[in-house]
């Protein structure tokens, strides 16, 4: 008997759903897989005008076929379609008329019918469309609500019907911003070692191992996800439904998120446009992740060992000063109130700063080590996405390095999950890393201008 595949591992894990099928004409296994795990009710397909015709419109008839009823639920698709609760709100008055949904599309149309679902108490299938984001077998719905994006808590779908041969064919840049937020991943890995490390949340073995175990296999390929070949999308697709799996399994996304989807989220609520066109989720994450890993690159070329803990504790930052410092960071009086509460639930006391800091430099050899053994250097990652023709450098995105310098110091006040940016804001080194990471003629010119390790890790 062969050896279960890290997805097979990681749906067996699975708090809700069920069962995933992944291959060729997955859509003709959608009916039985209804019967299975949807009672006799309707079934509201939701998807926008793009995924109907991708996959919507054969979904409607086969379910048709097997003797469901079935309606169409259509959102616009043009332009991008945004994750707007009251999206959700109006799918789950559709349900709540006794239904159950079939969410066909990416990223937007699955949070939207996930979080619909709860609201109405009912389960739902999962049909993705393209190999875009992680968040289709995951818990929680990343969506906009009063113009702040907070990942609400929803289950994930009962089951998902996936054919990589759908997900070949949509829009090229598809399956580039899936590779960029599996790029996120590396990143976010390091983030939980450092909270682990510094005894903020520890590393759960059997998430950690879904995702990092398996990322190295995932990201090997850069030029045959930019070629569309159908073995390396499909791959794309399995480590993109594990890593959600892993959320699942953890119940939060820890496992997959981390400093990298902080400049991700900070964007979307803010409307980051590229050509008029808003900036893609795993565009974003992937400079994000480049971001995370210069301001890696130049922690870890530092002796953390000597701080002078009880220094940093009397210079602590206070919470007035913070909150004050965000206000004026936020033009949208919303945003500024929501990181205002993310500020206040992370911002440490005295003794647990200490605690932290004390921690810190008797475990920085050690816990250096195991950094620069899992994180690769910025510019090898840079390179990768580069062959995706993901954006890598703040131009491509429209921001100046000021810009992009101010936008580093915003990313950390809008989350309280501990990160680089927080082990930099604890130590007071913040202001001068990011610096560092955006002067002129640096890393985002395409130099090695950057202070970092040694290629030995030191």
């Amino acid at each position: 008997m062969s050896e279960p595949s890290a997805l097979q591992r990681a749906v067996q894990r699975a708090k809700m759903t069920r069962q995933v099928v992944l291959a060729e004409r997955a859509l003709e296994c959608l009916p039985e897989v209804a019967a299975a795990h949807l009672d006799g009710r309707p079934l509201v397909i939701v998807c926008d005008d793009n995924t109907r015709k991708a996959a919507g419109a054969e979904v409607e008839a086969r379910l048709a076929a097997a003797g469901r009823a079935v309606a169409p639920l259509v959102l616009p698709g043009a332009p991008r379609l945004k994750p707007r609760i009251e999206y959700s709100r109006r799918i789950a008055e559709a349900l709540k008329q006794g239904a159950n949904a079939v969410a066909v599309g990416s990223g937007v149309v699955n949070d939207l019918t996930k979080y619909a679902s709860a609201l109405a108490g009912a389960p739902y299938i999962c049909v993705p469309t393209a190999a875009s984001m992680d968040g289709y077998s995951a818990s929680g719905a990343p969506l906009l609500n009063d113009g702040f994006k907070r990942t609400v808590d929803c289950p994930p779908p009962v089951a998902v019907v996936a054919d990589p041969a759908i997900a070949v064919a949509a829009p090229a840049p598809m399956a580039s911003w899936g590779y960029g937020d599996l790029a996120g991943k590396i990143s976010a890995g390091g983030d939980w070692i450092l909270a682990d490390g510094l005894g903020e949340e520890a590393i759960s073995a059997p998430e950690w191992d879904m995702v990092q175990g398996n990322l190295a296999a995932w990201l090997r390929n850069p030029e045959g996800v930019r070629d569309r070949d159908r073995a390396a999308v499909r791959g794309l697709l399995e480590g993109l439904l594990t890593v959600g799996f892993a959320m699942q399994s953890y119940g939060n996304s820890r496992p997959a998120s981390g400093s990298d989807h902080q400049f991700s989220h900070l964007w979307e609520m803010e409307g980051l446009s590229i050509d008029g066109i808003p900036a893609a989720h795993g565009a974003c994450v992937g400079i994000g992740c480049l971001a995370s890993l210069a301001l890696y690159d130049w922690l870890l070329s530092r002796d953390l060992t000597a701080i002078d803990v009880e220094r940093l504790v009397a210079r602590r930052r206070p919470l007035a000063a913070l909150e004050d410092e965000v206000r004026a960071a936020f033009s949208d009086r919303g945003l500024a109130d929501a990181s205002i509460e993310e500020v206040r639930a992370k911002h440490p006391d005295e003794e647990r700063l200490r605690t932290r800091l004390w921690r810190l430099a008797a475990l920085w050899p050690d816990l250096r080590a195991r950094l620069a053994a899992h994180l690769p250097r910025a510019a090898e990652v840079r390179g990768r996405l580069a062959v995706q023709g993901l954006p890598v450098r703040p131009a491509d995105l429209g921001l100046s390095l000021p810009a992009f310098a101010r936008d580093i110091r915003r990313a950390w006040m809008i989350r309280r999950r501990y990160t680089v940016f927080d082990v930099l804001v604890d130590l007071g080194l913040f202001e001068e890393a990011v610096a560092a990471t955006t002067a002129a003629g640096g890393f985002w010119h395409g130099s090695e201008g950057v202070p970092g390790r040694r290629a030995d890790g030191g």
